[in-house]
């Protein structure tokens, strides 16, 4: 089954600054795509590496203005319909809500059924890209589609026994992360985001060292999160592995690779959640915590 995906986000910017990231070609090829050709209304196109099913552009504009941008896009057959609207709320302020039609429901994309799996976890990626690439931060790596190997690093202006407090301690988790976390730290326990009924986010801690390593065992996977400091810094490693390499779980690294920015955001910047709907079709209705229902500050 398939239905509408709906993702609105606090975006700390004014909305031309945004309207212009969003529709510059090459604005358009640091924060979302390899390739990108902009000209609005007779083209706009996204590819390459970066983009799901991306050997050759598959978008075409449907209807754009100061506010709205909509565009087809065909994954796996399908032709989706993407829409981003912008809406100022204030000098130095945009929501920006993004829908798209045709996305699986909660189940497929957690057990990544299909091409248009990803699109649930894709967007949110593309979103704090975009939010970084317009406060001048560096961006979180993006998802190479092209590639089975998914391992990155990225350092963290935080000390390590910080940024793994931060990774393990359940307050915090439902902070940075927006979700609620049970956890059992010790060889063998278990480590659940959404709460331990929930099997299908529940891991096995293989191996835990506090302050420098955490890996879990998913089932068909196995997550490595490795932390080394220097200078009051970490360098954070993260690394997914034991899958079967004709079919990597691109929709979860999607969504950690996300998970990371919103961590390098919360220790790095004066916090405020930027999520205020993600709504993924069959979605529970307690997976998530919306910024409205969140601490606005550490």
């Amino acid at each position: 089954m398939s239905g509408l995906l709906r993702i609105r986000a606090q975006v700390p910017a004014p909305i031309l600054e945004v309207r212009h990231a969003l529709t510059d070609p090459a604005a358009l090829r640091v924060w979302l795509a390899e390739h990108a050709e902009a000209d609005l209304p007779h083209s706009f196109a996204f590819w390459g590496r970066y983009t799901p099913q991306g050997d050759v552009p598959r978008q075409r504009p449907l209807y754009a203005d100061d506010r709205t941008l909509r565009f087809s896009w065909e994954i796996d057959g399908v032709e989706t319909a993407v829409e981003i609207g912008l809406t100022p709320t204030g000098r130095q302020t945009t929501i920006l809500t993004l829908t798209q039609s045709h996305v699986p429901d909660w189940s497929e994309v957690v057990a990544e059924v299909g091409l248009r799996s990803v699109l649930a976890t894709f967007w949110p990626l593309a979103i704090t890209n975009l939010i970084d690439f317009l406060l001048g931060r560096e961006l979180t790596p993006k998802c190479d589609f092209t590639s089975p190997r998914l391992a990155e690093q990225v350092v963290v202006d935080a000390p390590p026994h910080e940024v793994f407090d931060s990774l393990v301690d359940p307050g915090k988790v439902r902070e940075w992360f927006g979700a609620p976390l049970e956890i059992e730290l010790r060889p063998g326990g278990r480590w659940a985001m959404g709460g331990f009924d929930r099997e299908e986010s529940t891991a096995k801690i293989v191996d835990v060292v506090p302050g420098r390593r955490l890996d879990l065992d998913w089932g068909s996977f196995v997550s490595s999160w490795e932390l080394e400091g220097s200078e009051g810094r970490t360098r954070f490693t993260f690394v997914q592995s034991g899958f079967d390499e004709d079919n990597p779980p691109y929709a979860g690294w999607l969504g950690w690779l996300s998970a990371v920015a919103d961590l390098r955001r919360f220790h790095e910047t004066s916090w405020t959640p930027i999520w205020l709907q993600s709504d993924i079709p069959g979605m529970p209705e307690d997976v998530l915590v919306l910024a409205s229902e969140q601490p606005t500050g550490r």
